[in-house]
């Protein structure tokens, strides 16, 4: 077992507080967005000191002298002994997941992740290229797709996948009888909008609205404009109060982006605290406000769609969105027969374990299954292997090669708080 550092990610909509308050470090000033805890090559994590007592062997203090390298370069060494091997024939000798801590204080993009082929596809087309890996117009920075899950550890607001296309045709009814109760202008381009939502092929109607207003220009950030004009002058919101309040938020941070009137395409969806959504390939999403543990496979391949300053490439998004609806996508926990407490999205790269240990109660044993990590966001946690035993205390993590299953969690002995921890291993069954 491995003590973790970890990289945490300065980006601007990131809150400047959260991640700091629940790990109980010192916040660094500026924004902290998210915490990586994986071997991503972009940002790995440096693996400390093996600590099993009388471990001994080629899987000690390693080939630093202060024992210290980064996560992947250490995977790489042993990929059978770290990985297991259904994970390495599998996945190839990566770890097959990521996991995050997200502190959003600001909305991020609107985006939507490729499908495995489409992401080894266009990387191969990228690097034959030629294309500088940290390019600003790069659209893939690995081969691989982006499966994730969100749990949420406050309040979370976010936009996630299309809703059916009469529910979003009638907001955009709502905002037409909204300029004629007030005698406005009515936008052009909301009587289009319309007829796009009613066409009887609702992938169509989806895909139509869509790429209307995805395209951006002039039509579609004057009738944003118009539209939020009037909502802030009095337009009725009884009700789509949260759609409606979305737009005016979205467009005080983006003025006129195309990303304000797609969130009006979108679930619009509130978590509580222990709440989680999965979000497959395709599926449109921004994550809007809020703290929770974010779990995906192994990449940084993004598409974004608006609400950003970077570089978004409409041709190549159109390509990877489902112009489906669907039903917001809730995981419930499932309770195995050993108290283990499993959050199993359907991809196979990763399942989320939350691990909660009361002051006196018994072990809880992680379902491993190949490699796993673990964060402890409350008290403190004792990992107990057949090798060797780690405290792992607020704040730290630890990298779980799969040779040292199985392990068991314990609380601390005299502890007085409730610890909390959370632990990832891949999706295949043990």
């Amino acid at each position: 077992m491995y003590e973790l550092e970890n990289v945490l990610r300065p980006y601007a909509w990131g809150s400047t507080t959260a991640i700091a308050k629940l790990l109980g470090r010192t916040a660094s000033g500026g924004p902290e967005a998210e915490l990586w805890i994986g071997a991503h090559p972009d940002s790995p994590s440096v693996a400390l000191s093996y600590a099993a007592s009388g471990s001994g062997g080629a899987h000690a203090a390693g080939s630093d002298d202060d024992g210290r390298r980064s996560l992947n370069a250490l995977i790489a060494e042993d990929p059978a002994h770290h990985l297991g091997g259904e994970s390495l024939a599998e996945f190839g000798p990566r770890l097959p997941f990521l996991l995050k801590v997200l502190a959003a204080e600001r909305p991020l993009s609107l985006q939507v992740h490729p499908t495995l082929k489409q992401a080894r596809e266009g990387f191969a087309r990228e690097e034959a290229a030629g294309m500088d890996p940290a390019a600003a117009e790069r659209n893939y920075k690995d081969d691989n797709h982006k499966p994730e899950m969100i749990f949420a550890l406050t309040d979370f607001e976010a936009l996630c996948g299309f809703r059916p296309a009469a529910e979003s045709r009638a907001v955009f009814l709502h905002l037409a009888a909204c300029f004629d109760l007030a005698g406005l202008e009515l936008p052009p381009l909301l009587p289009l909008l319309l007829d796009d939502l009613a066409q009887p092929d609702e992938p169509a109607a989806l895909r139509a609205a869509f790429e209307r207003l995805i395209a951006g220009g002039e039509d579609v950030s004057n009738a944003t404009a118009m539209i939020v004009a009037a909502l802030i002058s009095g337009a009725p919101m009884a009700t789509h109060v949260a759609e409606l309040t979305t737009v005016v938020n979205l467009n005080g941070d983006y003025p006129g982006d195309p990303g304000v009137l797609i969130s009006l395409l979108l679930n619009r969806i509130s978590l509580a605290p222990g709440e989680s959504v999965y979000l497959p390939a395709g599926n449109v999403h921004a994550y809007l406000r809020g703290l929770g543990i974010e779990v995906m496979a192994s990449s940084d391949n993004v598409l974004r769609g608006g609400l950003t300053p970077k570089f978004v490439d409409v041709p190549e998004l159109l390509k990877t969105v489902a112009f489906e609806s669907v039903g917001v996508p809730m995981l419930d926990a499932e309770t195995t027969m050993l108290g283990q407490e499993l959050f199993c999205p359907p991809f196979r790269e990763f399942q989320l374990q939350r691990v909660e240990l009361r002051p006196g109660g018994g072990p809880v044993p992680l379902a491993q299954s190949g490699a796993a990590v673990v964060l402890v966001v409350a008290g403190a946690v004792l990992l107990d292997s057949p090798k060797g035993e780690l405290r792992l205390d607020r704040g730290a993590s630890a990298f779980l090669p799969a040779a040292e299953a199985p392990v068991n969690v314990h609380s601390v002995s005299g502890a007085t708080e409730t610890a909390l921890a959370f632990a990832v291993t891949t999706g295949l069954k043990a």
